[in-house]
């Protein structure tokens, strides 16, 4: 019988949400399981993985294979590096604590990652959410302005009327004098 790791799926149409689930390899997709060891939600930005991380590293250990995604999802949550740090102590390569040592720092790097991202994509949403307020105040002004002057009585042109320029009167040239050159 082979056991395999994988996921089961649930959730609406275009909403899935996973079980990661420990199933015997003949059983349909969502079918028959021997045992559930986590969730699944690609729904949320980073997804939600919950996850039983001393079942899965004895699912593991005990020979249970996981399908592609579920191993990259083991992966991520480091139950596939716990498992190699294992089978380092059992060959006697490394101590317990050593191998535990390695474990929590590779944890806490991971763990750094994660909530840079986190914050990373809560201030890129808090800019965005700044930039589209800023767009909607100036539009609603511009409206504003436009109403107000639509509304607004038209106001009488006043037309100053400027004085008629006094020409000078050209000298008047006596009669028989040539005209004078310039």
């Amino acid at each position: 019988m082979a056991v395999k790791i994988r996921l089961q799926r649930q959730g609406k149409k275009d909403s899935p949400f996973f079980h990661i689930v420990v199933a015997d390899g003949r059983a349909p997709r969502d079918g028959r399981f021997i045992e559930k060891i986590g969730s699944y939600n690609p729904n949320t930005n980073p997804a939600t993985i919950d996850l039983n991380f001393n079942k899965a590293v004895k699912w593991l250990e005990n020979g249970a294979q996981p399908t592609d995604t579920s191993r990259a999802i083991l992966s991520y949550k480091g139950v596939l590096y716990k498992r190699h740090l294992n089978a380092g102590v059992a060959k006697g390569a490394l101590t317990a604590e050593q191998a535990e040592a390695k474990f929590q720092a590779w944890l806490d790097q991971k763990e750094g990652k994660i909530s840079g991202k986190v914050n990373r994509l809560a201030t890129e949403k808090s800019k965005s959410l700044e930039a589209r307020m800023a767009k909607e105040s100036e539009a609603k002004d511009k409206k504003a302005a436009a109403i107000a002057a639509k509304l607004a009585p038209p106001a009488e042109e006043v037309t100053v009327e400027e004085a008629p320029e006094l020409e000078t009167a050209p000298e008047v040239a006596a009669e028989g004098d040539a005209p004078a050159a310039e």
